[in-house]
């Protein structure tokens, strides 16, 4: 295995032996340990010294279900902080193919060129490609296969990424090649545009399935863990994310008309149930994996009404979001608004925050699609001032427009579960250092055997999710596996046959405590200290009027909260 290491100052590129220290992490684990190491946490997030980190999981490449998932860190542009946003797709695996622990790439080129990186092995080309600059994902992805292969694995950036929206992402390529993967969260897409990179080819690799040290072991543990993931996780399978809309709605926690209420009298409109439906009817696909080796297959392809391709993977957040914290109704436009996000490179859950923020000033009307639909592409068109707030996300939209209610902690938008219902799930968004992130550990209603409305227990429950969310990252293992004790002494033993070294679920929790501290570490030289823990204070004051909750977990667990 190497760090594969890129300077886009010197357009050169440099294979390093995998230090000792980094031999047992991967994915988030080792993109945050190399940024604490590398990365001054006051550096400009969208300077020369600023670095963007691609690294797949420790089991990625391997047989191991669900374990398929490449993490990208950098100091993000939209938190100030320290950033890891995560993706399915080709490219963990084929990195992991390649022996590739990690890409860091760090400088920035002279001059106004895109360049794409072409990775082969230890070898990288640097191409000038001024001709894909201002294309949508999908026309870039679109090129570049024809150019090198089909199978070929692509991250790129939007005109969004181009620009340096905080809200740009990363668009990785799914099984069939398109852009519908995307590490999104944090703006990471304005950080791999500020080192002048549009697009990263992998090359597929030779070999594909990476065998652990005991591979017997590990082949029996994989096959186990398999069989049981495609019998507990049926209802994901059939109706995907989207299982969830009902699901969290009847609880009361589904952010609707800018997290005004939790309940949506329209939600079964764009439930599970009714995009299952509408998938079946007109020739799309649910049950469709995410990445190889996948036992979940929680995606879908939506089609519309005439049987045409609109996008892939519509899931819940961006159903939520974009649609009823939004006052949309309708999976035909939520999707026509996702696609558009994903050939842009806009994280759809800030772009649904500030949307929702700014009908909540007045300036768009809720449920608008057309209104909604012409702002996004405005982001990168120009010609409209809105359009430029929004691309810089709901914390920077609420300011310009003088609103109080933004849902969002140290600049990033919640996710879709209202925090004064899912309280486990709020004290996560507050103290994660990652900003308002569910898949830091989203305590969702039973789990841990606490009514996720009841304040008492939920900062402990947080703790417990935050840790083990850790350590799926660090393996690359989804966390619809399920970030819950029970799976524990099952990643103990694949991380064991795989590399050779045992260890215990202790061993492998105290991994995941050790990198959030040192997130937590690097956002405190960053400024963003133990003050920044907590939710708005509307969440706390304002009653939600379908079931008369407020976010009532103590100020004082959040500011004292330790890993």
């Amino acid at each position: 295995m190497k760090i594969l290491r890129i300077n886009m100052t010197a357009l050169e590129y440099i294979p390093q032996e995998v230090p000792l220290e980094y031999i047992n992490l991967g994915g988030r684990g080792l993109t945050s340990k190399l940024l604490s190491e590398e990365v001054d946490p006051k550096s400009f997030a969208l300077g020369r010294d600023n670095k963007i980190i691609i690294a797949p999981g420790l089991l990625s490449g391997s047989m191991a279900p669900c374990s398929g998932r490449v993490s990208v860190g950098a100091k993000s542009p939209l938190t100030g902080g320290i950033k890891e946003s995560n993706a399915g797709g080709t490219i963990s695996q084929y990195l992991a193919g390649h022996d590739i622990k990690a890409l860091v790439i760090e400088g920035q080129p002279s001059g106004k060129n895109w360049w794409v990186l072409v990775i082969n092995g230890d070898e990288v080309k640097f191409e000038v490609r001024g001709d894909l600059q201002g294309l949508g994902n999908y026309e870039t992805m679109n090129r570049l296969k024809q150019e090198y292969d089909s199978d070929c694995g692509i991250m790129s950036i939007g005109p969004a990424g181009e620009q340096g929206c905080t809200i740009a992402s990363l668009a990785a390529t799914d099984l069939e090649g398109r852009p519908t993967r995307h590490a999104a969260r944090g703006g990471l897409g304005a950080v791999l545009g500020s080192k002048g990179i549009k697009a990263i080819v992998i090359e597929k690799p030779e070999k594909m399935n990476k065998k652990g040290v005991h591979q017997e072991a590990f082949r029996e543990t994989a096959k186990e863990l398999a069989k049981s993931l495609v019998s507990g996780k049926a209802a994901l399978t059939k109706y995907g994310t989207a299982v969830l809309v009902n699901a969290i709605n009847e609880v009361g926690g589904l952010p609707t008309n800018n997290y005004r209420t939790g309940y949506n009298q329209e939600a079964g409109q764009i439930s599970g149930e009714t995009l299952h439906e509408l998938c079946q009817e007109r020739g799309g696909t649910t049950g469709h994996p995410c990445h190889r080796g996948c036992a979940i297959r929680c995606s879908n392809v939506f089609h519309d009404a005439q049987g045409e391709y609109v996008t892939a993977g519509l899931e819940y957040e961006t159903i939520a979001l974009l649609g009823s914290n939004c006052g949309v109704n309708n999976l035909d436009e939520i999707a026509s608004l996702d696609y558009i996000c994903d050939d842009l490179g806009l994280d759809t859950m800030d772009m649904g925050g500030a949307l929702g923020v700014a009908m909540e000033a007045g300036v768009l009307e809720f449920g608008d699609y057309e209104a909604m639909k012409k702002s996004i592409l405005s982001i990168v068109t120009g010609g409209d001032t809105l359009g430029k707030i929004l691309g810089h996300g709901a914390a920077l939209t609420g300011r310009v427009l003088g609103v109080e209610r933004v849902p969002v902690v140290k600049g990033q938008t919640m996710a879709a579960y209202d925090p004064r219902t899912l309280k486990g799930t709020g004290v996560t968004y507050a103290t994660t250092p990652m900003g308002a992130d569910h898949t830091a550990g989203n305590a969702l209603p039973g789990r841990g055997g606490i009514d996720c409305k009841d304040p008492q227990g939920q900062t402990e429950l947080s703790k417990k999710l935050q840790i083990i969310s850790m350590v799926c990252d660090i393996l690359g293992v989804c966390i619809f596996v399920g970030p819950v004790e029970e799976n524990m002494a099952t990643f103990a033993s694949l991380t064991s046959s795989f590399t050779g070294k045992e260890i215990s679920v202790g061993g492998l929790l105290e991994e995941g405590r050790k990198i959030l501290r040192t997130e937590v570490a690097f956002n405190e030289k960053a400024g963003l200290g133990k003050e920044t823990n907590d939710l708005p204070g509307y969440f706390r004051t304002e009653a939600l009027p379908n079931n008369g909750l407020t976010f009532d977990v103590s100020s004082h667990e959040l500011n004292e909260f330790k890993y």
